[in-house]
């Protein structure tokens, strides 16, 4: 098997002449280079130079090769100088796996609006709220919620502060009323989010300090994500979604928040990938512009996304 040391002692040791001087060039002793000059005539079964006390010239054979291993050379170092500018430029095609509510309805606009600033980038956009299993699927990186449970992966926060909240649209309300405690929600036709095998039915919340878990029931159960959101749209019953996902409805007045005085459930969105190795330039730069972007979708004030209790029992 050649070696690129190997081909580097020999290019350098042709130019020179000598195989002490081709070692000062590389910073090697003598014996090494000679050494390596063996391993390549071995390797290609044949004799390179013809060697005296005092010269080193090459054989035929080794001018014939001479040629190509100083091309070979040249274009290994292209191949490297290449790799080096990659290793700063924003550009390549990323694999990216988002969730189904906030990919479809917040996320696709920003990753055009960043392909429109780095249009060297190429994207190839998995969307799906299962837990994307980065070793086996040809993903780059997933934006998913909360704290993954695999410590091996790299976890890079994008929305640490993220909530979830409870909401539904003015007509269900109107029709159903307010709940004013989260126990209330019992009396209510709340929508179920199930992932995998995990059906989240189990409401958590809040209050000076006191946590309690209330568990809902409802007539629809689905596992994506945009879905229940679409049946809160409608009318059909509560959702407990990431704000993320809703925050456009709730400013828009489609949907309705309840229960603002009780703290929900943390739901943190964070950027994973398998390695460190993997966050090129692109996705560092990606990073920082969705952290960008969801700091202004946060920016708007939330004064107006609730409606006086008043007009809804």
């Amino acid at each position: 098997m050649l070696r690129f040391e190997d081909l580097r002692i020999f290019v350098a040791a042709a130019d020179h002449g000598s195989f002490s001087a081709a070692a000062r060039e590389l910073d090697l002793t003598p014996a090494v280079a000679s050494a390596a000059l063996k391993r390549l005539e071995l390797t290609l079964e044949t004799r390179l130079f013809v060697r005296s006390t005092r010269s080193l010239r090459l054989t035929s054979d080794g001018e014939r090769y001479l040629e190509y291993a100083r091309a070979a050379l040249s274009t290994l170092q292209a191949g490297q100088n290449a790799l080096a500018r990659d290793k700063t430029a924003i550009s390549g095609t990323l694999s990216v796996s988002i969730p189904s509510d906030l990919g479809r309805n917040v996320l696709l606009p920003w990753l055009d609006e960043f392909q429109l600033r780095h249009p060297r980038v190429s994207f190839h956009v998995r969307i799906s709220d299962r837990l994307a299993d980065l070793y086996r699927q040809p993903v780059d990186i997933a934006l998913r919620y909360g704290t993954p449970n695999d410590s091996s992966l790299v976890a890079l926060p994008l929305g640490e502060h993220n909530r979830r909240v409870v909401c539904a649209s003015p007509a269900y309300f109107a029709r159903h009323g307010m709940p004013q405690a989260p126990a209330d929600l019992r009396r209510h036709n709340c929508l179920c989010f199930v992932l995998g095998e995990s059906l989240h039915d189990r409401w958590t919340f809040e209050r000076g300090g006191a946590s309690q878990v209330v568990p809902v029931k409802g007539d629809r159960v689905g596992d994506d994500g945009d879905l229940v959101r679409r049946w809160a749209l409608a009318g059909h019953g509560v959702a407990y979604k990431s704000r993320y996902d809703v925050l456009g409805d709730l400013r828009a007045g489609r949907l309705v928040e309840a229960l603002p005085d009780y703290a929900s459930e943390p739901s943190p969105l964070y950027l994973l990938c398998v390695h460190r190795m993997l966050l090129s330039p692109t996705v560092k730069r990606l990073r920082e512009f969705l952290q960008a972007r969801l700091r202004d979708f946060e920016a708007v004030s939330y004064t107006h996304l609730t409606l006086p209790t008043s007009d809804l029992v």
